[in-house]
């Protein structure tokens, strides 16, 4: 296409993934040289009535943290996220919490595990994109069904009864991506875990009785552990308390899959009936309510790739194929404007095919990875049957201190140009 036109971009979703795709895509494209005269106008369709994120508190590890720094905003992410105090997560047993094993981090640099608000994270990058005139952001538009209108094109259709054109679309529309079951309509919905997750944030200086060093910790028990961190400096405790239920009891509760659903206080304490007293302290205070189309079209996020949380890397794995869309569309801008056009990037198609390349394979490793320590902290994992539950904190332990290597890393920049230089 010529570099007068517009590169039309829409981004459906505008949570953390979408919002970050953003401005990844607005920061490569800057850094392209002037002489290109691309225009590219991105815009960010967010189905709700406002920007806001449901959840509580998200980990991001040190890759993800190096993604925001890199785009000029880690002096306000780190002045959101909680210390950890050197401390990743200490395990400890649940009836007594004698310790299990604690992983250190080193949190004291200035590119740092950043555990903070979801709220805090989105107003962030939300305000970026508007600060930077980075992408149109508009809200109450629910995107229905994409339809190709021909080899550069897409029209988006809304439930407003309004549409858009675009040269590009990326889908970040999460778990239960509408764009997902358009493209593979086949696509079966993410197994259910089996697992209930308890959500809730205490202030800090309500917690005089905390006992540690870190407020990071998680009190592991058979089929059940309790996870806490800290978020927004410190101020507060985000808890998430799990629960590995049969399919008929979760039945018999009557519990959807949701990530706005509430309960009582009393459905907290049965279920962690014998966890030591710093965690019956905590419950006490909680609140009692809680691609596709020739390459045209791209997921990312949740919508790509959905994960259980027990690896806190989902919010990162989305912010990661921001980052990656970000090189690929910069690059393909490039190749297409010049003379001759380059081979590797002659086609949406081949463009998107790069993106998953570079990806994929870490996506689905960290997806893997996070449904095995959920299993491992609550000593069901694999290989642990039938053993003492001696022996299951032992392998737990063992499996804890090497697993999040992976995930905190990656050198996301090599991967990708080793995909798109065609190095193995």
């Amino acid at each position: 296409m010529s570099t007068s036109e517009p590169f039309n971009i829409s981004i459906i979703g505008g949570g953390i993934g979408g919002l970050f795709a953003a401005l990844c895509i607005h920061h490569h494209v800057s850094l392209l040289p002037t002489t290109q005269n691309w225009t590219v106008k991105i815009s960010v369709y967010e189905q709700s009535s406002a920007y806001r994120e449901i959840g509580a508190g998200v980990g991001l590890g040190v890759n993800a943290a190096r993604l925001v720094h890199k785009l000029g905003l880690g002096d306000k992410l780190n002045a959101i996220a909680g210390h950890r105090q050197g401390i990743w997560i200490t395990f400890r047993r649940f009836d007594d919490g004698g310790e299990v094993v604690t992983v250190p981090v080193k949190d004291d640099a200035v590119v740092r595990q950043a555990p903070c608000a979801r709220s805090d994270l989105l107003a962030i990058l939300k305000n970026a994109v508007e600060d930077r005139n980075a992408a149109e952001l508009l809200t109450s538009k629910e995107c229905l069904r994409i339809e190709e209108l021909d080899a550069s094109t897409t029209r988006l259709h809304f439930s407003d009864s309004t549409s858009a054109t675009a040269n590009l679309v990326l889908a970040s529309d999460g778990i239960h991506s509408v764009t997902l079951h358009q493209m593979l309509p086949a696509t079966p919905p993410p197994p259910p875990s089996s697992q209930i997750a308890y959500r809730a944030v205490l202030p800090t200086p309500d917690l005089p009785f905390w006992p540690y060093a870190s407020y990071s910790a998680c009190w592991i028990s058979e089929g059940r552990h309790f996870l806490t961190f800290p978020i927004s400096s410190n101020k507060a405790l985000n808890i998430v308390a799990f629960v590995t239920k049969s399919p008929d009891e979760i039945a018999a509760s009557g519990v959807e899959e949701s990530w706005v659903s509430t309960c009582s206080r009393e459905e907290v304490t049965k279920d962690f009936a014998g966890f030591e007293q710093t965690v019956q302290k905590l419950i006490a205070l909680m609140p009692t309510g809680w691609h596709f189309m020739r390459g045209k079209v791209a997921l990312l996020g949740d919508a790509a790739h959905a994960m259980l949380p027990h690896l806190g890397a989902g919010a990162g794995q989305a912010m990661e194929d921001g980052w990656v869309l970000g090189r690929v569309v910069a690059d393909y801008l490039t190749a297409s404007s010049s003379q001759p056009p380059s081979p590797d990037f002659g086609s949406f198609e081949k463009a998107m095919y790069l993106y998953q390349a570079a990806r994929l394979p870490r996506a689905q490793k960290t997806q893997k990875g996070s449904r095995a320590a959920g299993l491992n902290y609550e000593l069901i994992g694999d290989g642990m049957e039938g053993l003492s539950f001696e022996a299951r904190l032992q392998m737990m332990a063992e499996g804890t201190r090497t697993r999040m290597k992976s995930i905190w890393e990656e050198d996301l920049d090599e991967t990708y140009e080793r995909c798109r230089d065609g190095e193995t």
